[in-house]
């Protein structure tokens, strides 16, 4: 018997059509914690909901793992590594929640893409991996296309722009240091100690600036965020399990097509046509440096 099912639904259910799709929902997720965690800081201190982000993922990592993995949950051949990534990523997550108290999502995802484009520069230095002229040529691209997007006298141009700036320097750290470890760790360990180094971190900074009432009253609001830092790191596990990050590099740019939409929809911001042009050359240059490093893998030979 052949199967009657259509092609295009038969390629979903591939492991590279479901890892694009997790992906996919993985952007989604990230844009929507941007969007929540705008509206959430206006409601309660941004530090405990940053402490509750990192709690809640340490807790549902290991209450959801450690029944399957028993201790191997906990043992890491790279206690420092994970520790400096942990470090990484929240360094990450303050410099978004706070950035997103004055910056608009749209524009402030769109300057945090330039991520990846960063971590290959990065990748070149402390990794020693080769980094062609055509990369530096699609950097200096995405780098315009964020002068486009906070040029002076623009919707967006303020001394906030530090915490993107900053931010794209962590995450891609970040990005490099996980590159490193993939192959060596669990990534469900990794997950956890990502979490459990931030909620230890940020544990005695809540503290200081405690307030009950913010949490008894809001914590749909600490639950949602909690959840969707979470989720959506989940899927990004899941995604990458499926197929491989060449694959799935376009398609982590959706996200600067959902947090727009999401500003638009929650915030009623719409950016000025200088900013869509520069959101257009950002997610241009990222979606050929994935492109081109699909190039470059397909001329690889392969090992017997």
């Amino acid at each position: 018997m052949t199967d009657s099912t259509p092609a295009p639904l038969n390629y979903w259910r591939t492991h590279q059509g479901g890892g694009i799709l997790l992906i996919v929902l993985t952007t989604l997720a990230f844009a929507s914690l941007d969007t929540a965690t705008k509206h959430a800081t206006t409601l309660a201190p941004v530090l405990m909901l940053l402490w509750f982000r990192y709690l809640f993922q340490a807790v549902v990592t290991f209450g959801l793992r450690f029944p399957v993995q028993g201790k191997e949950l906990l043992t890491t051949p790279n206690p420092r590594f994970q520790a400096l990534r942990g470090l990484l990523l929240l360094v990450t997550s303050c410099c978004s929640f706070f950035g997103l108290q004055y910056l608009p999502v749209g524009e402030f995802t769109a300057m945090i893409m330039l991520s990846p484009l960063v971590a290959t520069a990065l990748a070149g230095w402390t990794l020693k991996a080769r980094v062609s002229a055509r990369r530096w040529v699609l950097m200096a691209t995405g780098f315009s296309g964020v002068l486009l997007v906070v040029r002076p006298g623009g919707q967006v141009f303020s001394w906030a722009l530090l915490f993107p700036v900053l931010l794209v320097g962590t995450y891609a750290s970040f990005q490099v240091l996980t590159s490193r470890l993939s192959g060596e760790e669990n990534p469900y360990t990794t997950h956890f100690y990502t979490g459990l180094v931030g909620a230890v971190i940020m544990t005695p900074i809540a503290a200081a600036v405690w307030n009950t009432s913010a949490l008894v009253n809001f914590w749909p609001w600490f639950v949602l965020i909690g959840f969707l830092g979470t989720f959506g790191h989940l899927m990004l596990i899941r995604a990458y399990m499926r197929a491989s990050a060449v694959v799935l590099a376009p398609y982590l740019y959706t996200q600067i097509a959902f947090a727009t939409l999401f500003g638009w929809l929650v915030f009623s911001h719409v950016p000025d046509a200088w900013a869509w042009l520069g959101i257009a050359v950002i997610a241009a240059s990222g979606v050929a440096n994935a492109m081109l490093s699909a190039h470059e893998m397909a001329k690889v030979p392969v090992k017997a």
